[in-house]
């Protein structure tokens, strides 16, 4: 419009205004016209040369990926905490662990190969299963583990261009927000698509189908690589924050990210894919003699599943192509539910013991409830996720009336969770009794001896992650602890690496003030630890206690022997009289005269 007036009153001869005068003269014309009505805002000139980076390149890559994950260190964590599904653990642990030291590798090596060397296929995953059986778990945990950002999206949510739903490349802007606007960090996330499934075509359907195929065909580009643009139209708010931006700093701001090292993750159950892999299977009788198989199970049916039958499903092929990497998931049986019930990692369980937590109420499960619990479960038929209602619909009465009791330890056994109304009376009736007190005690028992074989398992994993021998002591002294606070396994090993610590500062502290070494033998230092677990966070009383016994005593001794190294066990550490005796009584610890 600026550039036709301009035209107009060049070949009129006029005086030609500057752009303030322009906006002046139509601003007074319209507030004539129309009054306070309409107004003239003058748009905000973003300047193209003051640019932290350009459009559509993506953000520069500042600094390299901190990983260096192997498979087989994954699959350990993931066993922590998940019951089953090894093969799809495997698969996962080992595609997700080689994507990302790919990048790592790219960025520190210091060859000047191209960035689009031929090879680089991203291992995008496509997770087949039914409902509960971990799947969205899995990646969560994964993804807390590698310290990626990570989102999660319903394919059934978005549509080819956001007119339908929201626009597949929101996902891309999420992951921004959960890295916290860091662009670099952003660009090695995770985005975790589920129900990928209903998104597959319909059969004999004319025209396009937007929510289906039409996704399809949006999530190609993102899939592979492109650049996906932060600041859009339908977001105004980073619109008036890029604004505000550049009228401070005068610069714009990098506004791309490339989705080149982004990880895709798909997943659905696939109802009704079983019956095209085993059509598939039996239909393929090639030559005189071949067998035909029948495979019965679900999951022995999808585990044979090929691109081909994802493409008979609905999708199309260049989507297919895009999710390299198959991973099935099993079925979970109750056996498998109870074993995650019995998990001392379960969150359902943790969950639990924390509501009652509330109101002060220690509460135990002893393994017949498990049982029950997983029993009442599995006949849901909606895996993993039948538990929550289970443990809830067994325990919502005594959530509600415990708290207006006096009651402050709850023993969960098989009959509280067959008969609610029965057990509840009877509670409240013999909560004081000797024999109510046995019982919660059986089942604290039985707890830790559960945790105690769970650590002893998995001993090499944590004893890697906290840098310290897992001795038998140690183990126990874990197990008590889990058992004495709502936390974690590892939170609870880490404790003792804490503990650990603290007792390495009274060697230290001989050091320091009278140049003594002090090494204290692996049975002193768990008994200790045991005094730590004992009197919580109040490591002063024993550090007095241990320098009290030893101070005066190892000081004596150096100046009648010479000598300045000591080995204390825990033996030394109950009777240290008797052993600065030994030690002063010892006469091979008396040094020989000197000949000068």
């Amino acid at each position: 419009m600026y550039d036709y007036i301009l035209l107009t009153m060049k070949e009129n001869n006029e005086k030609i205004p500057n752009p303030k005068e322009l906006e002046k003269e139509i601003g007074e014309f319209l507030s004539r016209k129309f009054g306070d009505s309409v107004k003239l805002v003058s748009p905000v000139a973003l300047s193209q040369v003051e640019t932290s980076d350009k459009i559509g390149e993506g953000v520069k890559l500042e600094k390299p990926i901190d990983f260096d994950l192997i498979p087989e260190e994954l699959v350990d964590y993931l066993d922590q905490y998940i019951v089953k599904q090894d093969a799809a653990k495997s698969v996962l642990a080992t595609k997700i662990c080689t994507h990302f030291n790919r990048v790592r590798r790219y960025q520190t090596s210091l060859d000047s190969f191209d960035e689009k060397m031929i090879g680089n296929i991203k291992n995008n995953v496509l997770m087949v299963g039914p409902t509960g059986v971990g799947k969205t778990y899995m990646i969560k945990l994964i993804a807390d583990k590698i310290g990626v950002p990570f989102v999660k999206g319903d394919a059934t949510k978005f549509s080819e261009t956001g007119y339908v739903g929201g626009d597949v490349e929101d996902l891309v802007r999420d992951l921004v927000r959960e890295a916290d606007n860091d662009l670099n960090l952003a660009q090695f996330g995770i985005i975790y698509i589920d129900e990928i499934d209903k998104i597959a075509s319909t059969p004999n359907m004319l025209g396009a189908d937007v929510s289906r195929t039409g996704v399809q065909r949006a999530l190609l580009k993102p899939m592979e690589e492109t650049d996906v643009e932060l600041k859009v139209p339908h977001d105004p708010v980073s619109m008036m924050q890029e604004i505000e931006r550049y009228r401070r700093s005068g610069k714009r701001e990098q506004s791309s990210v490339n989705t080149r090292n982004i990880l895709f993750i798909m997943s659905g159950a696939f109802s009704g894919l079983e019956q095209i892999i085993r059509k598939r299977i039996t239909d393929q009788v090639i030559g005189f003699g071949a067998k035909i198989r029948k495979p019965d199970q679900q999951f022995e049916i999808l585990k044979h599943v090929k691109s081909e039958d994802l493409i008979k499903y609905g999708f199309e092929s260049e989507f297919v192509g895009r999710l390299p990497v198959k991973a099935v998931f099993e079925v979970l049986s109750e056996d498998d539910l109870f074993n995650i019930l019995k998990n001392p990692n379960n969150s359902i369980i943790l969950g639990k013991k924390l509501d009652f937590a509330a109101y002060g109420i220690n509460a135990r499960f002893d393994l017949n409830a498990l049982q029950n619990l997983a029993r009442r479960a599995a006949e849901e038929n909606t895996g993993a996720r039948g538990l929550v209602s289970a443990v809830e619909e067994a325990l919502l009465e005594f959530e509600k009336k415990l708290p207006s009791t006096l009651i402050k330890k709850f023993a969960i056994s098989g009959p509280v969770v067959e008969n609610q109304k029965k057990m509840l009376q009877e509670l409240i009736e013999s909560h004081e009794t000797q024999s109510y007190d046995n019982e919660f005690r059986r089942i604290e028992n039985e707890e830790k001896l559960l945790t105690k074989e769970y650590i002893g398992k998995n001993r090499k994993y944590l004893a890697k992650k906290i840098n310290l021998r897992l001795t038998e002591a140690r183990i126990d002294i874990a197990a008590r602890f889990f058992c004495r606070n709502i936390t974690n396994i590892e939170t609870a090993v880490k404790k003792i690496r804490k503990y650990y610590d603290e007792v390495k500062k009274v060697e230290l502290y001989f050091y320091n003030k009278h140049n003594i070494n002090v090494v204290m033998e692996d049975n002193a230092i768990d008994f200790i630890i045991e005094e730590f677990l004992n009197l919580p966070e109040d490591f002063e009383k024993v550090y007095q206690k241990i320098v009290s016994d030893f101070e005066y005593g190892l000081n004596l001794v150096r100046e009648k022997t010479g000598k300045t190294r000591f080995f204390i066990a825990r033996k030394d550490l109950e009777e240290p009289d008797k052993y600065i005796g030994e030690l002063l009584r010892d006469k091979s610890n008396v040094p020989e005269p000197s000949d000068d």
